[in-house]
């Protein structure tokens, strides 16, 4: 089992993937995804490269569906769509987490140091320019507070969260 910090760092890079499929970054960052699980083997790199772009396939609008070989019907694109994405998000997840478990230590620590840095490169944390807001959720790289102005308040969390609930009373503002 890896450590918090490289589990986190394991589905950064699962986000990462599913974030920059269909994107201008795309290629850019399909390349250095592969290169990185590849270690300097030209087969693995190959091997990445294709999965990559099942996933790329995948997420698109009309893509195919697991198991399936066509596209989606008319209208199952808003619903699969989510459903495509966590699932991806989930298995290069688990990818990430499965090559750092793989290797020793100092590999175990050049390889997290590496994509690390990956995700710096392509991904840099903007915190200036606010959050990233889009069809799909919301993405913040800083604190998030939600107040509940009815008395329910919900929402999905990808990575670490800390709540830190009031009891009740007057609104607090």
């Amino acid at each position: 089992m890896l450590e918090q910090a490289l589990a986190a760092l394991a589905a950064a890079g699962g986000t990462a993937v599913v974030q920059a499929a269909g994107t201008e970054a795309w290629t850019t960052v399909r390349e250095a995804v592969a290169r990185w699980f590849g270690r300097g083997d030209e087969r693995r790199e190959r091997a990445e490269l294709e999965r990559l772009d099942h996933t790329a396939a995948e997420l698109e609008p009309g893509g195919p569906e697991p198991g399936r070989g066509g596209g989606q019907e008319p209208g199952a694109a808003g619903a699969g769509a989510g459903a495509a994405r966590i699932r991806q998000e989930a298995a290069w997840q688990a990818r990430f987490e499965n090559l750092l478990e793989s290797v020793d230590g100092d590999e175990r620590a050049r390889l997290a140091g590496e994509l690390r840095a990956l995700l710096e490169r392509h991904f840099p944390a903007t915190p200036a320019t606010g959050p990233s807001v889009g069809r799909d959720g919301m993405a913040v790289g800083g604190d998030v507070h939600v107040r509940a102005d009815g008395g329910v308040a919900g929402g999905v969390i990808h990575g670490g969260a800390h709540a830190h609930p009031r009891p009740p009373g007057p609104a607090q503002g």
